[in-house]
């Protein structure tokens, strides 16, 4: 299965194309972090702007000249969390390919798409039972994973994320 992932959480801007989950085919991620270095922060409106701007460059990046979509079986887009702007962009982008395309469309969790990093282009993919800690942005996550979308949430921040401290 060759899935287009969109992802459009905060302020970069990522495509790819993954094969059977595990193999990445192509990929190209815009950053905005120059622009958000200006103000010492990330806007929600200013990045929601700069993801309009980025998502078709990164899109043409992926596919290049080579357009054909047909290889694609379905779209798969972060619809949260994240900045409320920046995530409509990449959601309804992904609405308008899977519907024009007729591919079904895959809602992923932001974090849950962290977690599921581990098995990418791993030749010794996580195997179950196992805890992830999860931390990225505004988040910090403990899981307790016992199989594929089986998990157990034990603990994270209300406020303050480690994550942070990782984006800056």
């Amino acid at each position: 299965m060759v899935i287009l992932g969109i992802e459009t959480s905060c302020d970069e801007t990522a495509t790819a194309i993954v094969e059977n989950g595990v193999t990445v085919q192509a990929n190209a991620v815009a950053s905005s972090l120059p622009t958000h270095s200006k103000t010492g922060g990330i806007i929600p409106e200013v990045a929601a702007r700069e993801q309009i701007n980025s998502l078709v460059p990164v899109f043409d990046s992926v596919f290049g000249s080579n357009r054909n979509l047909n290889n694609v079986d379905a779209i798969a887009v972060t619809f949260g969390p994240g900045l409320i702007g920046c995530l409509f962009v990449g959601v309804e982008a992904a609405k308008t390919l899977s519907y024009s395309l007729n591919k079904p469309l895959v809602p992923v969790n932001h974090l849950i798409g962290h977690l599921y990093s581990a098995w990418i282009e791993n030749k010794k993919p996580p195997k179950f039972p196992l805890i992830a800690l999860i931390v990225s942005g505004g988040h910090t996550e403990l899981l307790y994973v016992l199989g594929h979308g089986n998990y157990k949430h034990l603990g994270g921040t209300r406020d303050d994320a480690a994550g942070e401290a990782f984006d800056k």
